[in-house]
């Protein structure tokens, strides 16, 4: 059942409170570390400063970012908040597996964490069927192919090649 603020508010509520906590939090660390990025120059008009327009940014979002707090109709996360917060976090997952493909390429090779990490992005889409993973792992090839070959972009060769003997591995370092 809702009070009276939460009738009052116009917008959404769930996630709200997360959300201006965070943007809250987030303002004021900035805010805090102002000192350490920005500096006061002697000589300087006031208005001129580098640390005048970070700070008045930086003390608006703070000053604002609690007023929002401030006036929510409730300042204790609920269930409908985590729940929110838990959607918008689900974005940063494709980040971690595209971080973990930057960090694989030096180390494996373009040619075989291509071809393992576009089956298994297709899998995480919810793709399970064995002709569209085989298509998934042409496809990786074809990239690979086409970025080292006809685009000829320059991507170093991976760790493992250095185990290889020296001809197979310069042809491995510029294929693959």
């Amino acid at each position: 059942m809702s009070t009276p603020e939460q009738r009052r508010f116009i917008g959404r509520i769930s996630g709200q409170t997360i959300f201006a906590l965070g943007f809250l939090a987030f303002s004021a660390v900035l805010l805090s570390q102002i000192g350490q990025e920005t500096k006061w120059v002697k000589k300087t008009a006031f208005f001129a400063q580098p640390r005048f327009w970070p700070a008045i940014g930086l003390g608006g979002m703070v000053l604002f970012g609690g007023l929002h707090l401030w006036r929510l109709p409730r300042r204790r996360p609920q269930r409908t908040d985590l729940n929110e917060a838990r959607i918008w976090a689900q974005p940063l997952e494709y980040a971690l597996w595209f971080i973990a493909y930057v960090l694989l390429v030096p180390r494996l090779g373009y040619l075989p964490v291509t071809m393992a990490f576009v089956p298994l992005m297709l899998w995480r889409m919810g793709y399970r069927r064995a002709p569209i993973l085989w298509a998934g792992v042409g496809f990786g090839v074809v990239v690979v192919v086409l970025f080292k070959a006809v685009l000829q972009v320059k991507i170093p060769g991976a760790a493992v090649y250095e185990y290889l003997p020296s001809g197979l591995r310069s042809f491995f370092i510029l294929n693959f």
